[in-house]
């Protein structure tokens, strides 16, 4: 199972050599207070790394390496006191790990109070700009944050930052699978597969259909039982849902499950019709999916590799995340309708009762057995709507900033769905459109945009907001 792990930040505090002999104490003193004050705070939201502050170049240059054999997201450069930009340029141009400076100090406000040595401890700002100059000369990246300890909002930046950078480092090590081939003509998610592991880092695998079937047939058949009583325990089942109809989809899902194992896979994507070409294909793996989906593994319909990667990227990003389509469009309610044939993050499911386990009334390819669905409606409140498409410049993050329904389940439709309240939908479809919006996407609970714009910063990517 995937679980979801906290980003790792390192943190470079920096001082001033002269203030070994100059101010004795100063560093072991700025250093208690980013322990006591700044890491105390920041590790609620992301794991630390921090040693101790530097100050001599070759001390710089060490822990920065040491940093990256720490396996940090990002490095944090924070100065505790003035220090020379030229000693720490050569460490930060030729490290792969993003950079942001925070530009923070102890010290809230100067009044009559202030002294030489309150001014030797809280003068760190002009160091942020000497360093920031020679960064933008010499082309190195880096994001730059000015806030307070004391601010409500005091590690939010620093913290979307470091969602951002563990979300482009996990997708470059991930290993993505397709069962069956792209859906024929869907232009939207269709891709150059070298530039896409060029620009991203990842991989990918093609899945024996044969494989799947196989697995699914010699299942262990006390696990297959013990997942079809935990599909009656979680789930309301349809009174014409059988034992023999859960017994079919727990071996589908155990054979995804073992693809997932063997193949060493972060996400996966399927084409049902591809599924259904062989007549040996006992179901589609629609239960599975939707509870993959809720352990982390990215999921995007018809052999769509770009979603696979989008929704395992935003799960390191602002989990939970869920692939979904925009199906109608509600122009009373102004808001769309999302669905799909039976995939949607289960543990984004509304709390207030068990989500409804149902046979498609209609199967959606021919196999040899039903297809059964989980009916999940998604619990209501703000959330973020994105999508990852690929454009002629490039790439491009587009999002919005959504509410999603108070809209139970139509149970009878037989697959999972939500409804989603836009500003103005009209409008939204049309610079959705315009923007190259692609008809698959996704949905995150909360507002993450601020995260979705570092990681496009980060990736090279447009980003916009048609919210």
């Amino acid at each position: 199972m995937k679980k979801f792990i906290k980003p790792k930040l390192g943190i470079l505090a920096l001082t001033l050599e002269l203030y070994e002999t100059l101010s004795p104490g100063v560093r072991e003193k700025q250093e208690r207070w980013l322990k006591n004050s700044v890491i105390g705070t920041l590790d609620q939201f992301v794991d630390v790394e921090f040693r101790n502050a530097v100050f001599a170049k070759p001390d710089i240059q060490a822990e920065v390496e040491r940093l990256e054999l720490a396996g940090v997201d990002a490095i944090c450069v924070v100065f505790l006191t003035y220090a020379p930009s030229q000693l720490v340029l050569p460490a930060l141009k030729y490290t792969k790990l993003p950079v942001i400076i925070w530009n923070i100090q102890e010290l809230f406000g100067v009044d009559k109070a202030y002294t030489g040595a309150i001014m030797t401890e809280n003068h760190g700002v002009h160091g942020t700009q000497d360093l920031a100059n020679v960064l933008v000369r010499c082309g190195v990246p880096f994001e730059y944050v000015t806030t307070h300890i004391d601010d409500s909002d005091a590690c939010k930046s620093v913290t979307d930052f470091c969602h951002a950078a563990s979300a482009k480092r996990k997708i470059a090590s991930s290993r993505f699978g397709i069962m069956g081939k792209e859906f024929p003509g869907m232009g939207d998610f269709a891709f150059d597969a070298t530039q896409w592991v060029g620009k991203f880092g990842c991989e990918w695998t093609i899945l024996p259909i044969e494989k799947y079937i196989v697995n699914a047939e010699n299942a262990d058949e006390n696990r297959v039982r013990e997942l079809a009583r935990e599909y009656q325990s979680l789930y309301d089942v349809a009174n014409d849902v059988d034992m023999s109809d859960l017994i079919h989809a727990a071996r589908a899902e155990l054979s995804m499950r073992s693809l997932i194992e063997e193949y060493r896979l972060d996400g996966f994507t399927f084409l049902f019709t591809a599924l259904g070409d062989d007549s040996r294909t006992s179901t589609v793996p629609f239960v599975g999916t939707s509870r993959l989906m809720a352990e982390g593994y990215g999921f995007g319909g018809e052999g769509d590799l770009l979603s696979v990667m989008a929704t395992r990227m935003l799960y390191h990003l602002c989990p939970p995340v869920t692939f979904s389509e925009i199906f109608t469009t509600d122009y009373r309610g102004n808001a769309l309708f999302f669905s799909h044939m039976g995939e949607m993050n289960v543990a984004m499911a509304r709390k207030d009762k068990k989500v409804p386990l149902v046979a498609r009334a209609t199967p959606i390819t021919r196999t040899r057995n039903r297809q059964l669905a989980l009916v999940t409606a998604l619990e209501p409140g703000p959330a973020t709507f994105a999508a990852l498409v690929q454009t002629a410049r490039g790439w491009k993050i587009i999002t919005a900033r959504v509410e999603i329904e108070d809209f139970p389940p139509i149970v009878p439709l037989g697959v999972p769905h939500t409804k989603v309240k836009v500003n103005d939908v009209r409008k939204f479809l049309t610079n959705y459109a315009k923007e190259g919006g692609t008809h698959h996407n996704t949905i995150s609970f909360g507002d993450t945009r601020a995260r979705l714009r570092r990681l496009a910063d980060l990736i090279d990517a447009d980003y916009v907001d048609i919210t």
